[in-house]
């Protein structure tokens, strides 16, 4: 009996992985729609720790692969996390540093500007457009060692491989969580 209920223990984790990664990419595709922020962008809000890490990783070797200079990686304030601690920041810091990447936190303390083309973190003058939710001002950034060229145009044909798996599997999601959901009262 024990070792029944272990393996049903073990085929509710895998099932409970299996629907937080689903649900990670869906968040994951809805905060990086097209609109919702730049090609030389990617918003991490709302992933754990671990997820935002893989995710960033995946990224960044995307970028470098296709001679992208530098991203922009909204990692948040913290205002949703316990006393207002910044964590998933702290993680990308890391990712950074491992990959040998310099890095700078913006003006907006909730985005880290990512050099991917070697050199200290220089963020460019504020352009003429706002990324939504920032507002632009002359302020120093946070160095952390990192440059930044200018940005190079994605075309409409190339899709993010991280996108491309979300649009695939993006309806199974939203199917099995509208069975899994439920509201205790």
């Amino acid at each position: 009996m024990a070792k029944e209920l272990s393996e049903q223990g073990k085929a509710h984790g895998r099932k409970m992985e299996e629907y937080n990664r689903q649900a990670s990419e869906f968040i994951f595709r809805e905060n990086n729609a097209n609109g919702r922020v730049e090609a030389d962008t990617i918003d991490l809000h709302g992933q754990f720790v671990e997820e935002a890490e893989e995710i960033l990783e995946e990224r960044i070797k995307y970028a470098k692969a296709h001679g992208q200079t530098h991203l922009h990686v909204i990692v948040g304030k913290g205002n949703h996390s316990t006393h207002h601690v910044q964590k998933i920041k702290p993680r990308v810091e890391q990712v950074c540093r491992e990959l040998g990447v310099q890095y700078a936190t913006e003006e907006n303390a909730g985005r880290i500007y990512v050099n991917l083309s070697g050199g200290p973190a220089h963020m460019p003058p504020p352009s003429s457009h706002q990324y939504p939710g920032q507002h632009h001002q002359q302020q120093q950034p946070h160095h952390h060692q990192h440059a930044q060229p200018q940005p190079q145009p994605q075309r409409q044909d190339q899709q993010d491989p991280v996108e491309q798996v979300v649009q695939r599997i993006l309806p199974r999601v939203v199917r099995k969580l509208e069975k899994a959901c439920c509201v205790i009262m």
